[in-house]
């Protein structure tokens, strides 16, 4: 992707993240960049001093990606259940910074160890149940891909850690772009 794409893209997740926080009205976004026209997947995390406080993603779209950026950053911002109790503040959004993963098309595999660490997420479904973690969790882990699936049945999709070698699982791939904003602080 551009450059000037990926900053128009950050430039619209910082503004509708602040938007988010401070209660206000929304900004109209209006692009014509090719790279931000497609209907991508994207997750936004976003953390205060490397210290995760919101990340939501969704895998397809039926809108132009610059609108799901949009979209996403104040979901992650405001919709994250892990964060309810202790949402984020507008004191906060200096020192947040924020990620951009914007994602390939899932592609289904049948051996379950049939992905790079580091280089492939990982979405795992069973009936109602899925779960995800982007490529780069097993960068920030350190886990093997064992621990890798494990770890996604168990603690993103409900499932027992051991439920990625059962026959009736799913499981996807997936890689990213990965466009940052980081924060002097």
């Amino acid at each position: 992707m551009e450059e000037t794409a990926k900053k128009i893209l950050l430039e619209i997740a910082r503004k509708s993240v602040e938007s988010a926080v401070k209660k206000e009205s929304l900004p109209t976004f209006s692009y014509d960049h090719p790279d931000i026209l497609s209907n991508q997947g994207v997750f936004v995390t976003l953390k205060t001093r490397g210290q995760l406080r919101g990340c939501i993603g969704r895998f397809v779209s039926d809108i132009p990606l610059y609108k799901l950026v949009s979209e996403i950053a104040i979901s992650s911002a405001t919709e994250d259940s892990r964060f309810f109790d202790n949402p984020i503040t507008p004191a906060e959004l200096d020192m947040l910074s924020i990620e951009l993963s914007i994602l390939s098309p899932l592609k289904r595999i049948t051996d379950p160890l049939d992905f790079e660490l580091g280089k492939h997420g990982i979405y795992i479904k069973k009936g109602f149940q899925s779960g995800c973690f982007l490529p780069q969790v097993a960068k920030e882990t350190g886990w093997n891909k064992e621990e890798f699936l494990s770890h996604c049945c168990s603690g993103k999709a409900g499932l027992p850690a051991n439920a990625w070698k059962q026959d009736d699982i799913e499981i996807y791939t997936f890689t990213v772009e990965i466009i940052k904003m980081e924060t002097d602080t």
